[in-house]
């Protein structure tokens, strides 16, 4: 499964921004999808995750609250839409595909290239 973000940019805190992955294979759907983030220095963290069919929703404590991730599995996208973005916010945002929690965290089997989010204060 091929995965495609975009929907970065640059924006000031306060403002809000959304993400979108389309995926290459109808096989999307089977799979729990997932949003991380990495900043220069810094591990890649998870940020969010949906269920195959959209009934679950998880979220790092950073985001919740102000982030929603969504899927459309007709059209084989994800979303990550994004509210009230601070600095901290800022860096590289992957989509992933079948992602898992594991013991070591959450983690993904198929990624896409990341799209650029910075939030300027």
């Amino acid at each position: 499964v091929q995965l495609q973000a975009s929907g970065g940019g640059l924006v000031q805190a306060g403002a809000s921004l959304k993400l979108s992955c389309a995926a290459s294979e109808r096989t999307f759907s089977n799979y729990m999808m997932g949003w991380f983030r990495q900043t220069p220095g810094k591990d890649r963290e998870f940020v969010a995750a949906i269920s195959w069919n959209g009934g679950r929703t998880y979220y790092a404590d950073s985001v919740k609250g102000r982030f929603t991730v969504s899927r459309d599995n007709a059209e084989n996208t994800a979303f990550l839409q994004m509210n009230g973005l601070e600095p901290e916010d800022t860096g590289v945002y992957y989509c992933a595909g079948d992602v898992n929690k594991l013991a070591g965290g959450w983690s993904g089997q198929y990624w896409g290239q990341g799209t650029q989010v910075t939030v300027s204060s």
